[in-house]
């Protein structure tokens, strides 16, 4: 539970000041404010101020005697229970987040699991369809085929038809020199 500078000190029997002053050197992170602007020190902070407070606390307790040593082994006792309590809130911070991670990762599983499924159906339908044009294109290639060959035997037909045609050519008497000139009968479809 955060606390002020004011229960702190009181706390650790030193001034506000000294707190502030240790406060205002910790990392940003470890800094919190409460909706008023007042600063508000965290278990995390607590500790840290309390590990630097503590060590001048120590060398003066053993300078003044055995009387100052139970009140820094309680203060110790004190420190330990914190410690403790601040590590079990670090556990479950990190069995929650473990957890979050846990159920992102089963959910990203599952994604991928479709997402393949999904490619494999894909695969799938592609090779059904290429099956499908190989196939039609198969039966396309006999029609062409077949009708080329159709073709050959329209052709063929074409060709006996000009060659009667050229049989059909008719005299067409004699110019100057007595000399008899061929020409073809023409019909007008036969110009386009």
């Amino acid at each position: 539970m955060p606390k002020t500078i004011k229960e702190l000190a009181d706390e650790l029997k030193v001034s506000k000041q000294t707190i502030q002053y240790h406060y205002q050197r910790l990392p940003t992170k470890n800094r919190q404010k409460d909706s008023q602007g007042t600063n508000m020190i965290s278990l995390t902070a607590e500790r840290i101020i309390r590990d630097k407070v503590a060590k001048p606390l120590v060398a003066n307790t053993q300078q003044t005697g055995s009387k100052k040593v139970t009140k820094t082994s309680k203060e110790n006792n004190e420190l330990i229970a914190t410690l403790r309590r601040e590590i079990e809130d670090l556990k479950s911070q990190r069995d929650k987040q473990l957890a979050t991670k846990d159920r992102q990762i089963d959910h990203l599983t599952k994604l991928v699991d479709q997402q393949q499924q999904l490619q494999l159906a894909t695969v799938a339908d592609n090779r059904r369809l290429k099956d499908h044009v190989q196939k039609l294109s198969g039966q396309l290639t006999q029609k062409t085929n077949d009708n080329l060959s159709a073709g050959n035997d329209l052709f063929n037909i074409q060709d006996k038809k000009s060659k009667i045609a050229k049989q059909k050519i008719v005299k067409s008497g004699s110019n100057k020199d007595g000399i008899h000139t061929n020409r073809a009968i023409k019909r007008w479809w036969k110009f386009w």
